[in-house]
């Protein structure tokens, strides 16, 4: 996966010759081989890192992307069933597999790319232990990110999960809950602004970092990237991970000059995942 945009260069001219012109999914979709890739992002930090990739690298590997934002997280993978983006970048894996079951997509998940830890955050307080008793807690209320949430709380202390909860640990998986917090669900883009009716609301860092906070210095509390299963990815309708434009991307994204900039322009906010 760590090809040198080199090596990657060099082998655009295969790629080409392989494509014959156009690249067919197994929609039936036939797309032209130079025509630009589209895909459908969170706008930070997602887009800004495909927009460094389109800007830095992808013009010498004879990419054209075609970045488009949506703020939130419904709508990137129905327009990607739909035909209207080549692939959206904005989810993990724990994510995509609810919407799977939920609504049949045929997708299908390249590799990890970058971790967007969640975390805890508060206008109250400034530390976990001085959550008030009863106090209000927003969570996410997809149930991957509730689950992670939820875990993230358990991990420090604040609550109690039944054993073997794992990632998929709802309210009802809670064991012991000392203060009587009271858990209130929210679509993920509403986080920030609850924070000033709560006591602290666990929020997805890409809403944390567009709203202003520092995850890495802000947070009450913060998951670390090891063994982290919410790595962020390309996600493309089932055989669209052979289109060589996808390909293309892939190799840019897990290239060192990505790994640089997420590393020197988020600081620890955003952990790159390769």
């Amino acid at each position: 996966m760590r090809r040198t945009i080199a090596a990657l260069i060099a082998a655009t001219v295969v790629l080409g010759l392989a494509a014959c012109g156009s690249d067919t999914d197994e929609t039936g979709t036939s797309t032209p081989a130079d025509a630009a890739l589209k895909v459908g992002v969170s706008p930070v930090p997602h887009g800004e890192i495909l927009a460094y990739v389109r800007d830095n690298l992808a013009e010498q590997a004879g990419l054209k992307l075609e970045i488009v934002e949506f703020t939130d997280y419904v709508q990137p993978n129905s327009a990607l069933a739909d035909g209207q983006l080549d692939a959206n970048y904005f989810q993990h894996i724990p994510y995509l597999d609810e919407e799977k079951a939920a609504k049949g997509y045929k997708f299908t998940a390249l590799e990890p790319v970058h971790i967007e830890p969640l975390g805890v955050y508060s206008k109250k307080v400034t530390n976990l232990a001085d959550l008030p008793a009863k106090g209000v807690v927003a969570i996410p209320n997809d149930p991957s990110n509730s689950g992670r949430a939820l875990n993230l709380l358990a991990r420090n202390g604040v609550i109690t999960l039944r054993d073997g909860a794992g990632v998929k640990a709802t309210q009802r998986d809670i064991v012991d809950n000392p203060k009587q917090l009271e858990f209130r669900e929210l679509e993920a883009a509403q986080l920030p602004r609850s924070l000033e009716d709560t006591a602290a609301s666990i929020i997805n860092g890409n809403y944390a970092i567009e709203t202003g906070f520092t995850p890495a210095t802000d947070a009450l509390a913060l998951e670390s990237g090891e063994d982290n299963p919410y790595a962020n990815l390309i996600v493309v309708r089932d055989g669209g991970e052979s289109d060589p434009r996808v390909q293309k991307l892939e190799e840019l994204l897990h290239s060192a000059e990505v790994k640089k900039f997420v590393e020197d322009k988020y600081k620890g906010s955003v952990l790159a995942a390769f």
